[in-house]
């Protein structure tokens, strides 16, 4: 993994084999980050990354400037890992080891922007569930980006308003 823009562009990140984790790659990242600068200024939002696993995310929108940016995962290897990386990059992100669906039901802080990346073998009833439990975290003119696998159809999903494909991940956009 590496951060491809910002203030760290180009810096590695060497994330331990033994996470259960499952990295955005970098290609479809660049992807994300292209639409999001043609939409946000990523530099005055707030952002919630769910299920964030080794940080990956959270790391491009620090690396980039976002205000507030909150990343939580269950695992508490995850966080760890979290914890020390931002540490050593010197990045203000608030770790907060939860279960994500259990951290929105319990949320008040609300965001400009939600990311999630749940495991890819839950069924549609959580993906959607998901989705409208991070709608009701969002700010006005929020967005939720959902990162699932090609074989879940999201558009029926409340606030869907469009979706990219990057190899056989999608990141589905919601309103």
């Amino acid at each position: 993994m590496r951060i491809i823009s910002g203030s760290h562009k180009g810096r590695r990140i060497i994330v331990p084999k033994n996470l259960p984790i499952r990295p955005t790659t970098d290609r479809s990242k660049e992807g994300l980050f292209n639409i999001l600068h043609h939409s946000v200024k990523i530099n005055s939002i707030s952002v919630l990354d769910l299920f964030s696993g080794a940080g990956n995310i959270s790391y491009e929108f620090a690396s980039r400037g976002a205000q507030r940016i909150t990343s939580v995962d269950q695992d508490r290897f995850c966080v760890k890992f979290i914890q020390k990386t931002i540490q050593e990059f010197g990045f203000d992100i608030s770790v907060i080891k939860a279960e994500s669906l259990s951290f929105l039901e319990k949320n008040k802080i609300k965001y400009d922007l939600i990311f999630a990346d749940p495991p890819y073998n839950w069924n549609e009833i959580f993906y959607k569930k998901l989705v409208l439990l991070s709608q009701k975290s969002l700010n006005d003119n929020g967005i939720v980006i959902l990162e699932h696998n090609k074989f879940l159809n999201s558009s029926s999903f409340e606030g869907f308003d469009f979706s990219r494909a990057y190899g056989d991940s999608l990141f589905s956009f919601f309103k």
